[in-house]
């Protein structure tokens, strides 16, 4: 699964990797958690900040957005609660690392994993437009997971979707039928280190996080 990320570059940075023209105000983020707004391109040079936690447009409430974090790249085409989405609003969630857990005997050991260039990359999303009780639309999102590489099953047998810079825009296409073809692991090179166990908390979001210390 895919639980916390980060996305630590400026708004400028994201413009010009990007390519974009509308960049809502960004503050580095170093522990993003379930319920936060995160950063997300819904449509080629657009990006806009979305709830993480997705709620169908069916769903008569929010609570089920706690259970709907990630979707399983194996069954995203047949959930109800995804499928719509899969096929008509894919995004991009912007990221520059994420975070997961080994089990160890007495804990569990926070691994930070990045690209090894450090520059941002793009997580397979999709993304909802809910109307609450009242009335008031609220966009959110979910992040695809998909089996380990080899890097990643070291620590967790799951790991988001990295997509290739060259898949972006077919990614956005809702005209592209062979989405699924582009929810495999990453190959690329990564690197992963374990950091301290502040970043449990949601709370502790700062460079800190990132910093490595020694695996028990």
């Amino acid at each position: 699964m895919c639980g916390r990320f980060t996305q630590t570059h400026s708004a400028a940075e994201l413009s010009a990797l990007f390519d974009l023209t509308e960049v809502p105000d960004w503050q580095p983020r170093y522990n993003i958690a379930p319920t936060q707004s995160i950063p997300a391109i819904v449509e080629p040079h657009h990006l806009k900040l979305l709830r993480w936690g997705l709620i169908p447009s069916w769903s008569k409430d929010s609570a089920i957005a706690n259970k709907l974090i990630n979707a399983r790249a194996e069954t995203v085409s047949e959930k109800p609660s995804f499928r719509d989405a899969f096929k008509r609003r894919r995004c991009l969630i912007v990221a520059d690392g994420y975070y997961e857990w080994k089990k160890q005997e007495k804990k569990k050991q926070p691994f930070y994993f990045q690209l090894d260039d450090h520059k941002p990359f793009a997580f397979a999303g999709l993304w909802e437009r809910w109307h609450s009780p009242d009335g008031e639309p609220v966009e959110t999102c979910t992040i695809i997971t998909t089996e380990a590489n080899p890097l990643a099953a070291t620590v967790h047998d799951r790991m988001p979707v990295i997509l290739s810079q060259e898949n972006y825009d077919r990614w956005l296409d809702p005209t592209f039928k062979d989405a699924r073809s582009l929810l495999h692991p990453y190959t690329d090179a990564m690197q992963a280190y374990p950091v301290s166990l502040t970043v449990n908390s949601p709370a502790h979001d700062t460079p800190d996080c990132l910093t490595p210390v020694g695996e028990d």
